[in-house]
């Protein structure tokens, strides 16, 4: 998807998104929109990469694309039309909603029930705020060409061990010392990672899933302001191919890096209109 704002307005100058399912054989469980609101003085972006359960153990009949794309609408629709509204309290909001949505049908209090990583960003004239949930990255590109991560890296600092076991990851999940991911308690808003900054301060902005991170974050292949020039010269689908062609490489090579050969990847990415 490609947008451009129209002309005197402080929106979205050139907005695109693009997505790879891990797998044909599987949906695929992230979510990623861009929009401008009706004003036009400002956008935002949201993303989510839903969580794959075992197999029919999440106590759920609908799934996590089901969930991802409610979830996602939500936090759109009110990220664009509640600018009262801060980041953590959309959040809140949108996982209320979605859970009432399923709540007769499924049982919530399961602890795999379906969940996902979040990113939002959402700029006006004025500033630039974002709100970050699990192991999704936010990109921010200043005017000279910098790049500041925004990350939350509770999941990175669990043992590979306990990730391992299902089990010991279900202990974890959700719950304090561990990591925390939207699923159908509305609270876990307060335990995203969120900030401000001026607008005057940020030209650019991407929001990328773990599959689309791996360029650099498990491949290594540049740092987060050369994913970033990947991105404006070649697109968020320029990006996935690469992450495709490393993925694959590696797999002929015995696939030692990852415990699955592909993972849903998703990139969104915004230039917002000069001041």
């Amino acid at each position: 998807m490609k947008e451009r704002g129209g002309a005197g307005t402080l929106g979205i100058m050139r907005s695109d998104v693009a997505t790879l399912p891990g797998s044909p054989e599987r949906p695929n469980e992230d979510w990623a929109a861009a929009a401008l609101p009706a004003s036009g003085a400002g956008g935002t972006v949201v993303l989510l990469d839903g969580v794959t359960p075992p197999a029919g153990d999440d106590g759920c009949v609908h799934g996590v694309p089901w969930f991802t794309a409610r979830l996602g609408g939500a936090l759109t629709e009110l990220s664009a039309s509640r600018p009262d509204m801060p980041l953590p309290e959309i959040l809140s909001a949108a996982i209320r909603r979605t859970a009432e949505a399923h709540r007769d049908t499924c049982d919530l209090s399961h602890v795999r029930t379906p969940q996902a990583t979040v990113v939002l960003a959402r700029w006006d004239e004025t500033s630039v705020e974002h709100l970050v949930l699990s192991d999704s990255a936010l990109l921010l590109e200043a005017p000279d060409g910098s790049v500041r991560a925004v990350l939350d890296d509770r999941l990175d600092r669990v043992p590979d061990e306990i990730l391992r076991s299902l089990e010991a990851t279900d202990r974890l999940r959700n719950r304090e010392g561990g990591f925390f991911t939207a699923a159908a308690d509305p609270s876990v808003a307060a335990r995203a990672v969120t900030g401000t900054t001026p607008r005057a301060e940020v030209r650019a902005l991407a929001a990328l899933t773990d599959g689309a991170s791996r360029w650099v974050d498990l491949f290594g292949a540049g740092d987060w302001t050369e994913c970033f020039g990947v991105l404006r010269a070649e697109g968020p689908s320029g990006l996935l191919r690469r992450v495709r062609a490393l993925e694959t490489a590696d797999a002929e090579a015995g696939g030692v890096r990852r415990w699955k050969t592909h993972d849903d990847a998703t990139a969104a990415y915004a230039e917002l209109r000069d001041l």
